[in-house]
């Protein structure tokens, strides 16, 4: 298999500053808390343990309403609409130095080490489709691993995904890769230190899921990356529901509510720290 190089990453005191582990170990717990199965969940634990009567019906009662809210998957299916992004359709002359992927579309089996492929892969399919078609001359991987547990650490999603673009028939000398980020702000201050090494000119197109571009460009944007969005992996169509189909509990809804919380409250996190 050939090898590709990977420019030199030196810390910088931007990351240490504003994205230790601090920051990332309360960005972990603050996503247990914005989940609304999570608030269903202590919401029943709550209503089964309180001794007042009173607020136990009342419990009970909210906690109802609440999951035939979150799990109706008409609700979310037309929010979602509205909040990923359109497509964006290239032109046939259409060309970019150099495609960012962003990871988040990859699992390991902890015992082999192993990788596999998982629900946003559509961002690795329309990567290898850009360059094959020749809208990017070069392709950066973002991404380490976002656990925080210290043993499942050494597994990075970078690694993994280069791998796969090798195996594609992707040259070695098109590939670089971060493999230390842990979350879309390390994605943007690392992308930034490779390409910056790479004097190559901008902008850069960034490929990620239609959900998340969002964020990411405001992201880039703060740290001085130039990018034009290219989003894939969407997640809902504009596709009307049948009536039972639109009234019957989905467990994929609370999937779509998870995506949704997540990118705008981590949006908004991101603007309120500096960080967007």
């Amino acid at each position: 298999m050939p090898m590709f190089t990977i420019p030199a990453l030196a810390e910088i005191s931007i990351l240490r500053r504003n994205n230790g582990p601090m920051f990332f170990i309360l960005s972990k717990v603050l996503h247990f808390f914005i989940l609304p199965f999570n608030w269903l969940l202590l919401l029943t634990l709550w209503a089964l343990f309180t001794r007042n009567e009173k607020r136990k019906r009342r419990l009970w009662l909210v906690t109802g309403l609440l999951f035939l809210f979150f799990s109706n998957p008409w609700i979310i299916n037309k929010i979602t609409l509205s909040w990923q992004a359109k497509e964006v359709v290239m032109k046939p002359a259409e060309r970019y130095e150099a495609g960012i992927l962003l990871t988040g579309f990859c699992a390991f089996d902890l015992k082999t080490g192993k990788g596999y492929f998982k629900g946003a892969n559509d961002r690795f399919i329309q990567t290898v489709r850009l360059y094959k078609q020749g809208h990017i001359k070069k392709i950066l991987v973002s991404g380490g691993n976002s656990s925080i547990i210290k043993s499942r650490q050494t597994l990075k999603e970078a690694d993994f995904i280069v791998e796969q673009l090798l195996q594609m028939g992707i040259p070695a000398s098109d590939i670089y890769k971060d493999n230390r980020s842990r979350n879309t702000h390390e994605n943007g201050l690392y992308s930034k230190q490779i390409l910056d090494s790479l004097k190559l000119p901008p902008p850069y197109l960034l490929i990620t899921s239609a959900t998340h571009i969002r964020r990411s460009l405001h992201v880039f944007d703060k740290v001085g990356v130039a990018t034009k969005p290219y989003p894939c992996n969407f997640t809902a169509l504009d596709d009307p529901f049948t009536f039972p189909a639109s009234i019957l509990p989905g467990p994929g809804a609370f999937d779509m509510w998870n995506t949704f919380m997540k990118e705008n409250v981590g949006l908004l996190m991101y603007k309120l720290t500096g960080k967007a």
